[in-house]
């Protein structure tokens, strides 16, 4: 099994992130904020405005780290990979999927994957917190869940499979207001909404959205397939589809309930978000931070996969789902096991 290596977030838009030996060094002026050995790293997330050297890129290359390029508010530019790796054949056969009918399999899998998890934060909702909840509501809108679950498994068409997302997508954010305990008069949800976000809870969910999505196109890349020939999301230049596909089933567990928990938490408050002119609502800088770290920490902590039944860290979930996606695609198991929590 892959080993779970750090992530270096740099913040300081200011920064300038460059190679001293071999290590990576960030310096904001004539301070040297922070050397770390590339040994220990997987992924470098760059929030700043001068992005890294070319000799600090190339370096890179070579150890197979990825460096993904932000704004400060999260909006994602870019990934350098370098060379593309991995077995060609593998990458051919993903081809010869994305253009059949096969690839509609795929997609089911994905979707099945995420309404089963939406379900589930909401059972777990209802299961922890049944007397300060909307208990009825959560019920109805669980089940109203497990009709569309039903309705993926027999989908024929790839417009069928986007109408049972979507409208399973609308009972699950029904519900999330309610799962919200902690400062609800700041903490409101009412619709998800982006580009930009418009509340607290939406730039958080968006942001831990664009963390996600930079984890899963590392983790296809790492196991050799083309993180942009997705199977649900249809080919545009630019657009990693096939990490947008994997982070389908891993955004209610591994965002959605960090989120949540954030704020039920108290880990967050009113004064670490800043409101534009236009109504954008963002992580202020220092709350990116606080936001970055428990990030990593939520990383660490171990689960048993329950398809490997290997005990994992939570970070290395998406990799594992982009290998079984891998040998899914070689041909060793019948039909690709989505990740399935409760």
């Amino acid at each position: 099994m892959k080993k779970l290596l750090n992530v270096l977030f740099v913040t300081q838009t200011d920064a300038k992130v460059y190679l001293e030996t071999e290590n990576v060094c960030v310096r904001k002026e004539d301070e040297l904020l922070i050397r770390v050995p590339l040994l220990n790293l997987e992924q470098i997330v760059l929030f700043n405005y001068y992005g890294a050297t070319p000799q600090l890129l190339g370096e890179c290359v070579k150890r197979k780290i990825s460096v993904s390029f932000l704004s400060e508010y999260g909006k994602y530019y870019g990934t350098f990979h370098g060379e593309s790796s991995g077995n060609v054949l593998l990458r051919r056969e993903q081809y010869r999927i994305a253009d059949d009918n096969r690839g509609l399999e795929y997609a089911k899998a994905f979707i099945f994957g995420k309404l089963h998890n939406q379900k589930w934060v909401i059972e777990r909702g209802i299961r922890d917190y049944s007397l300060r909840i909307d208990t009825p509501l959560l019920k109805k809108q669980s089940s109203f869940i497990s009709e569309q679950l039903k309705q993926v498994l027999s989908v024929d068409s790839g417009e069928t499979l986007r109408a049972a997302e979507g409208n399973a997508a609308h009972y699950y954010f029904s519900a999330f207001d309610e799962l919200i305990l902690q400062n609800k008069e700041f903490f409101t949800f009412k619709t998800r909404n982006r580009r930009p976000p418009t509340d607290a809870v939406n730039a958080m969910l968006s942001f831990a959205y664009t963390l996600l999505a930079s984890e899963c196109r590392h983790a296809l890349e790492v196991v050799g397939l083309d993180s942009y020939v997705g199977f649900l999301h249809a080919d545009r230049p630019g657009r990693a589809s096939l990490a947008l596909d994997l982070m389908e089933e891993l955004r209610p567990h591994v965002a959605d309930r960090f989120v949540l928990s954030l704020i039920n938490r108290s880990e967050v408050a009113e004064s670490d978000f800043e409101v534009q002119s236009s109504g954008a609502v963002y992580l202020s800088a220092q709350s990116r931070k606080k936001f970055l770290s428990s990030w990593q920490n939520r990383k660490k902590e171990e689960i048993v996969h329950p398809f490997l039944k290997e005990k994992i860290e939570w970070g290395l979930v998406p990799y594992c789902q982009a290998l079984l996606l891998a040998r899914t695609i070689r041909g060793d198991l019948d039909g690709y096991p989505p990740f399935l929590w409760k």
